[in-house]
């Protein structure tokens, strides 16, 4: 795997494990844990043929740096489907609808813009490569699983681009 990333919290884990199981290399789940989302997030990796690792609290906090995992993380290949702005124009058969942000620094800004992106029908987030936040465990958190479906393209030149 090129590109390993860990990502933590239900909606994270969910929305790969319903948009791109093929990604998901290994879940962490809290032992403890016998509530309906942990029941869920089990049935669904077995049906995927993901293998899921029961372990207690203090094993997730120390893969999660002790971030807010909910007790569920999961190590994926984070490889990007879209890489080209093109590729997302030729697939559309309407006006395009991109939202561009430049400067967006902090994670969780990131996530929230993901989030409202992904709400509002946007086909893509597009972003300059430099002074901003890329994809990381806090943004897909915090971004409720529009990570896992909105492309979020990072480019060279954001003047250029548009």
């Amino acid at each position: 795997m090129s590109n390993k990333r860990l990502i933590h919290g239900f909606h994270a884990v969910n929305a790969r494990l319903w948009q791109n199981p093929k990604s998901l290399i290994e879940i962490y789940l809290a032992g403890g844990r016998q509530d309906e989302r942990a029941r869920a997030v089990a049935e669904r990796a077995q049906t995927e043929a993901v293998k899921v690792h029961v372990v207690d609290k203090a094993r997730l906090d120390s893969l999660t740096g002790n971030a807010r995992h909910q007790g569920v993380a999961a190590w994926i290949d984070a490889s990007h489907r879209v890489v080209d702005i093109a590729d997302v124009l030729d697939s559309l058969q309407e006006p395009p609808l991109l939202l561009i942000l430049d400067g967006v620094t902090d994670p969780h800004n990131l996530g929230a813009c993901l989030r409202v992106a992904d709400a509002m029908g946007a086909h893509a987030v597009i972003a300059p490569k430099d002074r901003a936040a890329s994809i990381n465990a806090t943004v897909s958190k915090v971004a409720c699983g529009a990570a896992e479906t909105i492309p979020y393209i990072m480019v060279t030149n954001l003047a250029r681009t548009l």
